[in-house]
């Protein structure tokens, strides 16, 4: 992260990032044995680190007209950074929870298989996206995202997100869609 003040903020990119790091917790076993998984919400309780995040994650959006949150903690970041960037914001969707669909996909977890749908009416074809998620493991979940969008359409110009478990490989799901991580574990 870069210490660059922005919103009338300013950080040591080095504290925030070890603060980050410091505020997520690991929960072994949940959503089911075996699985470690990482629950960024007291970083987003932080105001400062949820505004270092936000503001770091929308200078990597580019020329993107939409940012898409992916469900749930990345609705909470995509719509930060679709503030702080001046763009749209689109929340992909687990199945069900739609009442209008434009499309749906569904993809496999590291524990199981789910849908996500994409809301009718919020991506024009050729309309520029940035995807947001707070963590990137096995990259499921972010390549369904992108199948989906590129279904309706859209330019996928780049993924963000807060934390990239490398050893998992998701970054090789992401095919040539540019991923930035702001932290890796």
């Amino acid at each position: 992260m870069t210490a660059t003040p922005r919103l009338g903020v300013e950080w040591d990119a080095e504290d925030v990032a070890g603060r980050v790091l410091d505020l997520i917790v690991d929960v072994p076993d949940h959503p089911l044995p075996g699985v470690l998984f990482r629950d960024v919400s007291p970083v987003l309780a932080d105001g400062e680190a949820f505004t270092a995040i936000a503001t770091e994650l929308a200078a990597l959006t580019g020329e993107a007209e939409l940012v898409a949150g992916i469900e749930a903690r990345g609705f909470l970041l995509a719509a930060a950074v679709a503030v702080v960037a001046g763009v749209g914001v689109v929340p992909v969707r687990k199945a069900g929870k739609l009442p209008r669909v434009a499309g749906s996909r569904t993809y496999e977890l590291e524990y199981g298989t789910a849908t996500l749908e994409l809301p009718a009416d919020t991506v024009a074809p050729g309309a520029r996206v940035f995807v947001v998620d707070d963590v990137l493991a096995t990259g499921g979940t972010a390549a369904a995202t992108i199948d989906l969008l590129a279904d309706a359409g859209a330019d996928v110009v780049g993924v963000g997100v807060l934390l990239e478990l490398s050893a998992l490989g998701g970054r090789d799901r992401l095919g040539a869609v540019p991923l930035h991580a702001l932290l890796r574990a």
